[in-house]
Formats: structure tokens, C-alpha cells, sequence
């Protein structure tokens, strides 16, 4: 694979199919060699997924819950779970170029099947970008206390949305501002306080509020990042080997989850604060140690975790107009369709009323990225096709409606995932309802494609994107 822009210098690829508006990004088809980036520019787009106030309040939640080591293990066993499903998925995306529900199409689910995946991803996505930016503009809001926070909501989402038109490109400069910037500020708030502690009285104190126990605190690593993992494809796509997919993930989670945590945690101990529904801890933190400029940086920093929620929102809904109706719907366009709806619902405060909902979700989708892992790495149903087309730098010319295999797994893993949550009894201490609903999915899906139910169903020519 040649490399191309080996400047790295972000911008689209002229092998890209003219837009009318922003970028398409490749949106239904592979990306070229020449539109790849190196491991370092993705890894920064990673890590600024880990890099915003929800990764900080969740660090700080375990903080006030566990003590220093008991965290440290749990954010360990919950990041190496994050890197082996985004390697895997990473790897494949590398090799094949394609975003996460258009390579679900041959990785067990079909066509109609991966329009499940991908108006899935958008719902959900699409409800965490408004509830992110609302964080983002309460957060301004204790800043600005003279501009309402719904104005600030459609500011906030109408300047993501703006960034996300204009794809990966556009994001990776972003990333670039933000990711040192909150590296920064993570750093002087712990310099600054914890100046007036003890560094060994912090790291063996007890927890500051109600104790929770490893594994909890481990589904809350992998649980809160999980979603995260499974639309991996749709930015390393942009990678240029598998080895740079390896290096990227290490990195980026590795150094994102520690980093974040660590501070998180230290923070946490070091202001004695109790856990919140909301982002008011860490913002209280934040301000107690770096004032308003601090503050400015955090609420920044969801402008990075905020387009990977639009971004992969887009490509979802894409195919899934590609997928049902056969309509080729601009990318950019989705994007700023998708934005304006999470713009306006997190001005209503619609954050309030959806938080069960993405609960619920995260639960239904790691049962995905086990299939997707199962069938391209163990089954591999379509390798053939897909190695054949890749010569070719198309699509497999043939593609299945639906795939019993990988509609039957996610069904049953779901449901598994479902009891063991409503049940943390069940499985004891190994209860991680994230993980083991994902391993479940991974299992029976390899089960059932061996019965020869992962081909698919009504095998047809494949529409072109």
C-alpha cells in the first residue's frame, strides 16, 4: 500500500468523488491509498476521543468510589478490553477502507442487516452529541453566566457541525488544538493541586464517597468507551497498515485512559468531592485548580469528542438510505441534518430525558463489534469477495439482504447483556455486562455460521454508493 500525503497534511483526496456540499469522505466506498494519514495524525483523533470532560467526570466518578490502586486496576483491565476490540476492528478496516456499517455488510449482518448497525449508531451517537453539547454549554454557561444555555447549545452544535461537514480533514485539525491544550490543562491542575497534598496519603486514601466495587468500576472503563470501539472502522480506514492501527490504539487509549484517569482520580481524592449525575464535578475541579481558563479549555475539549459523535452519525445514516431505499445521500448533508437535530434536542434539554436510553444502548451495541470480529477473522464469510474487490478497489459485487447468524447472535447477546446489567449478582466479580454480551455475540455467531447460516440470505448484485 503506498502511503500518500506524506506531508500529512489533513485535506481531501482528489481521488474523492466531487460534493456539492463539504466532504463525503468516501462515505460508501474504500478509501484510497492517497487519502491515508499516518498512525500519529489518527492516534491524535483517538485520543481526543478520550481527551473531553465526559472521560475526565468519569475518572473522577471511579475516583470518588475506589481508592488510588483499586482504580488503577480497573481502568487497566478496562483499557487492555477496549484495545482488543479496536485493534480487531481496526485491522480490518485497514485492510478493506471502509466505515463501520458498510463493511458490516460483509462481516454478519448484510445489507439490510447493517442498516440496522448503521441507523443504530446515528440514533445513539446523535443522542450523545446532545447531550454532550449541553455539557458543553452549561459548562460556557459558568463562564458567560449572562448568555442562556440554549443559545450557547445551537452555538456549540451548529460549530461541530461545521467541522464534521468537512470530514476527517477538518477534524484532525481540530484535534491537533484541543488534544495538547487539555494535555495541558490536565497537567497544571494536578501540579496546582496537588502542591497542597501529600502524593502518598492521596494514593492511599480511602474512597471519598460510596465504594464501588472493581467490577463495576471496570464496566464503567469499558462500558463508557465501548460504542467508541465499535465505529473504529470509520477512522482507521484512514490508517495505512495494520501495524499503525496497533501503535494508534495503544497509544491513544493506553495513554488517553491512564492519563485522564490518573488525573481524574488524584483530582478527585485530592477536593474530597462526592460523585454527580453530571458534569458539575469535574467542572468544579477544574475551576477550583485552573479557573476560568481551565474551564475554557475543558469545555473545548467536547468540541474533539463531539465530532466523533456526529461523524460516524453521517456515515450510519448514509448507508442506511444506501441500504433501504437505495437513495445516495450526501455525507455532509447527514451531517448537517443530524446536527441541527442534536443541536436543537440538547437546547430543549433533551440530555435529561435520554440518559436511560444510551444506557440501554450501550448494551446493545458490543454484541456488534464481536459479530463483525467473528466473522471477518474466524469465518471469514466474505473474505474472498472482499480480497478479490479490494483489487479492484471496489465493492464485492454480490452482498446479502440479511444474515440469520448475525441477527440471531445480537439478539441473544443483548439479552444476555440485559440480565447480567438487571442482575450484577450474575457472574459475580467477571460481571462486565459490556464484555460479556460482546464475547457471547462473538462465540454463537462462529456457532452458527459453522451450521452455515452466516452466508446470508437473498445474495444480490450490490447497488453502487
Amino acid at each position: 500500500m503506498t502511503h500518500g500525503h506524506t506531508l500529512d497534511t489533513p485535506g481531501a483526496s482528489p481521488e474523492e468523488s466531487p460534493s456539492l456540499v463539504g466532504h463525503d469522505d468516501y462515505a460508501f466506498s474504500r478509501v484510497p491509498a492517497s487519502a491515508r494519514y499516518s498512525w500519529w495524525s489518527v492516534a491524535v483523533q483517538r485520543f481526543g476521543q478520550l481527551s473531553a470532560l465526559a472521560q475526565f467526570f468519569l475518572a473522577a466518578s471511579i475516583g470518588v468510589g475506589m481508592g488510588f490502586w483499586d482504580a488503577m486496576l480497573a481502568i487497566l483491565i478496562g483499557s487492555v478490553l477496549l484495545e482488543v476490540v479496536t485493534i480487531f476492528l481496526g485491522m480490518a478496516a485497514v485492510r478493506e477502507g471502509l466505515s463501520t456499517s458498510v463493511l458490516a455488510r460483509w462481516t454478519g449482518f448484510g445489507c439490510k442487516g447493517s442498516t440496522l448497525v448503521g441507523l443504530g449508531l446515528a440514533l445513539s451517537l446523535t443522542g450523545w452529541f446532545a447531550v454532550q453539547n449541553e455539557v458543553f454549554a452549561e459548562g460556557l454557561h459558568v463562564v458567560f453566566p449572562a448568555v442562556p444555555v440554549w443559545l450557547l447549545c445551537v452555538l456549540g452544535g451548529v460549530a461541530v457541525t461545521l467541522i464534521v461537514v468537512y470530514g476527517f480533514a477538518s477534524m484532525t485539525w481540530v484535534a491537533y488544538v484541543t488534544v495538547p491544550a487539555f494535555l495541558l490543562l490536565a497537567t497544571w491542575s494536578m501540579v496546582s493541586e496537588l502542591r497542597h497534598h501529600s502524593l502518598s496519603s492521596l494514593i492511599n486514601a480511602p474512597p471519598a464517597g460510596t465504594e464501588i466495587s472493581l467490577a463495576v468500576g471496570t464496566t464503567i472503563v469499558a462500558g463508557g468507551f465501548i460504542v467508541g470501539a465499535i465505529f473504529t472502522p470509520d477512522m482507521a480506514r484512514y490508517n495505512r497498515s495494520t501495524a499503525d492501527v496497533v501503535k494508534q490504539t495503544v497509544v491513544g487509549v493506553t495513554f488517553g485512559e491512564f492519563y485522564v484517569g490518573v488525573a481524574g482520580v488524584l483530582l478527585a481524592h485530592a477536593v474530597k468531592a462526592s460523585a454527580s449525575s453530571d458534569a458539575g464535578l469535574v467542572i468544579g475541579i477544574i475551576q477550583s485548580t485552573s479557573g476560568t481558563l481551565g474551564v475554557l479549555i475543558l469545555v473545548a475539549s467536547i468540541l474533539k469528542i463531539n465530532d466523533w459523535n456526529l461523524y460516524p452519525s453521517s456515515l450510519g445514516l448514509v448507508n442506511a438510505a444506501q441500504g433501504l431505499f437505495g437513495k445516495n445521500l450526501n455525507r455532509a448533508v447527514a451531517a448537517v441534518a443530524l446536527g441541527l437535530i442534536g443541536s436543537v434536542l440538547s437546547a430543549l434539554s433533551f440530555a435529561d430525558h435520554f440518559q436511560a436510553y444510551l444506557v440501554e444502548l450501550g448494551i446493545l451495541f458490543p454484541p456488534i463489534a464481536g459479530i463483525m470480529v467473528a466473522d471477518y477473522f474466524v469465518l471469514r464469510t466474505w473474505r474472498a469477495e472482499l480480497d478479490e474487490s479490494r483489487a479492484r478497489n471496489a465493492l464485492p459485487t454480490t452482498v446479502p439482504d440479511w444474515v440469520p447468524a448475525g441477527l440471531v447472535a445480537w439478539a441473544v447477546a443483548y439479552a444476555f447483556g440485559k440480565y447480567s446489567s438487571e442482575n450484577p449478582e450474575f457472574l459475580a466479580a467477571i460481571n462486565v455486562p459490556a464484555v460479556s454480551s460482546l464475547l457471547v455475540a462473538f462465540a454463537l455467531h462462529i456457532g452458527l455460521g459453522k451450521l452455515g447460516l452466516a452466508r446470508g440470505i437473498r445474495i444480490r448484485p450490490t447497488e453502487k454508493g
